[in-house]
């Protein structure tokens, strides 16, 4: 619906009102939405402004607003409707509690990413008035007395059935409101969620490979269970019909089709993944190795981290399709894949909106290990910059328990290293790191965040190699993969590959935004005065807090300081603070 038109109740709402609305609404302090969120509602409202009634495509957001490169696949990547759906409740919130008469209201409909207009006309009086006006007049007369009569109950029993009746109206009240109560708490309570269930069933295209096949089935089933996103459970792979340990694990339940392929040296599985439930068909693909040069354990072992990434990870196709089927709210696995998914993304105020569900589910279920890993995790890192001595020690206590409640989990050790880090002992966070990718060698995400320690400490050769190896195989490179490779290549003096290297970077990252200016300065670049607006338009206070801002990263001094020329260089007026108290 345009700006100008209206429903048959609304009133007519202009252009110049509808942009007025927009202002009015990112300014006003009471409206609780993300930089991120907001940039959306801006872009959605523009393209309404230019005559796109029809929405807009998760791409288009994704790549204007988001900074997703032109890879990006909306059935793989949730960001967009994650991020819209909570921008619609942030703004349906907004206008319940504070929406004054007259004001124009924007709407964020379901089905398409698309912003409508709308001003609610004139109050009309209540239909139902002379009905309750009736009503109310029986009840007068049933209850009032006349002057000459007392108040003393009367003794017949015609009174004493008046009597009952208001306690007995009373009570059916009651049972009607505690009836709604709990109609509505159980509509409204959140949705707890389970891993899902997967069984995976190899076929050989070759009858010769049958024994390859089977041991490969055997290997990757060993490598999804070292994940902790995926309950794996046995099928019997001749009829397809699941075994009793099947059927007793909840939730959604997924069937890894596969069919084995071998020429001269070189492996190939394809593979399909389907709804147990419904047999529909979801995702299919290819994964070859060349054998050109390696030995057969070699490829078998590149085919198996390979598949196992694209299964099992965060960003897996098994866990896209679960974020996407869960709702916003839901605990359990959800909640986690969510915090997960947004720790990866990079943003401190998106991370800080999964802290909820996680406190709830620790409150709830204090052995959950996964739960109180991932809370750990989203403590230090939604401070974006030094992280508080309390803060640390809460994260480090829950890291600790998640531990000690599974000793073989890679997320809890990913947890140990992210507050060890934070609290500054180095090493120890180091150990934790390597000791996650002991546990899962497979886990990219592990790989990343011990590639960015290593690069913080110094140890540069050893961080790029793990960022490399993190970005193997997977559809979405992690962020700190992407981002070591940019800062090593920047530490190296290559501006050039730095610039193309942050540009691929999710850029709700400080660091990120501040590296895309520095490397564009370094080049003289004619982009690096855009690049450096849009810094100050994210961070505005950032030239007199630069040092303070990027503390928490704990990086060498040397590569902050070149990071300072290359942001001056760029138009940057920064002011000469000391180092922040981190390093």
């Amino acid at each position: 619906m345009r700006a100008e038109e209206h429903g048959t109740r609304d009133c007519e709402v202009k252009e110049t009102e509808a942009r007025a609305e927009v202002e009015r609404l990112l300014s006003d302090t009471r409206f609780h939405a993300t930089e991120r969120q907001c940039a959306i509602l801006r872009y959605l409202a523009e393209r309404h402004f230019d005559g796109h009634d029809d929405g807009v495509k998760a791409y288009s957001i994704a790549i204007d607003v988001l900074g997703r490169s032109s890879s990006f696949e909306p059935s793989l990547d949730p960001i967009v409707r994650i991020e819209v759906s909570r921008l619609r409740s942030a703004v349906a919130n907004y206008y319940e509690a504070f929406r004054q008469p007259g004001w124009v209201s924007i709407d964020l409909p379901k089905g398409k990413y698309v912003v409508v207009f709308s001003k609610a006309a004139a109050d009309e009086p209540a239909e139902s008035g002379a009905a309750v006006g009736h009503g109310g007049q029986e009840a007068e007369r049933a209850y009032s007395v006349t002057p000459t009569e007392t108040a003393t109950p009367a003794v017949g029993p015609a009174a004493r059935s008046k009597k009952w009746i208001i306690p007995l109206s009373s009570a059916a009240m009651l049972c009607v409101a505690l009836s709604a109560a709990t109609a509505v708490w159980l509509y409204t309570r959140p949705v707890f969620t389970t891993k899902p269930a997967v069984s995976v069933i190899i076929s050989a295209a070759d009858q010769r490979l049958e024994g390859e096949a089977t041991l490969t089935r055997d290997m990757l089933i060993t490598a999804l269970t070292q994940f902790q996103t995926l309950t794996v459970t046995s099928e019997d792979g001749a009829t397809g019909s699941v075994t009793p340990a099947s059927r007793d694990q909840p939730g959604r339940s997924y069937r890894i089709d596969m069919k084995y392929y071998g020429e001269d040296g070189d492996r190939s599985v394809w593979w399909q993944i389907v709804d147990s439930g419904s047999g529909d068909l979801l995702k299919a693909g290819l994964e070859k190795v060349e054998g050109d040069g390696k030995s057969p354990q070699a490829v078998s072992g590149e085919l198996i981290a390979a598949l196992s990434r694209r299964f099992a990870t965060t960003r897996g196709v098994i866990n896209s399709i679960e974020i996407h089927q869960n709702a916003i709210g839901a605990l359990g696995n959800a909640c986690i894949l969510r915090a997960e998914y947004e720790l990866d993304d990079g943003s401190p105020s998106d991370i800080a909106g999964t802290s909820g569900c996680l406190e709830q589910m620790v409150a709830a279920q204090p052995s959950n290990a996964d739960a109180a890993a991932t809370l750990s995790r989203v403590l230090v890192a939604k401070e974006g910059s030094v992280v508080p001595e309390e803060t640390v020690a809460r994260a480090l206590t829950l890291a600790d328990r998640a531990v000690s409640l599974a000793p073989l989990s890679d997320r809890a050790q990913i947890a140990v290293m992210m507050a060890q880090f934070h609290a500054g002992r180095i090493q120890t966070a180091i150990s934790a790191g390597n000791h996650a990718l002991a546990l899962n060698p497979n886990n990219p995400d592990a790989a990343a965040k011990l590639g960015m320690i290593l690069f913080a400490a110094g140890y540069w050769q050893a961080a790029a190699a793990m960022a490399e190896g993190s970005a193997k195989s997977v559809d979405v490179v992690p962020h700190d993969a992407l981002l070591v490779l940019a800062l090593d290549a920047y530490r190296r003096g290559n501006w050039s590959e730095a610039s193309l290297l942050a540009e691929q970077v999710n850029c709700s990252d400080f660091v990120v935004r501040a590296l895309r200016a520095a490397s564009l300065g370094q080049l003289g670049s004619d982009a690096a005065a855009q690049r450096l607006a849009q810094l100050r338009s994210q961070n505005p206070d950032f030239e007199t807090r630069f040092r303070s801002l990027i503390a928490g990263r704990r990086y060498q001094q040397a590569l902050v300081a070149s990071m300072e020329e290359g942001l001056r260089k760029a138009g940057a007026h920064l002011s000469s603070e000391g180092l922040a108290s981190a390093f």
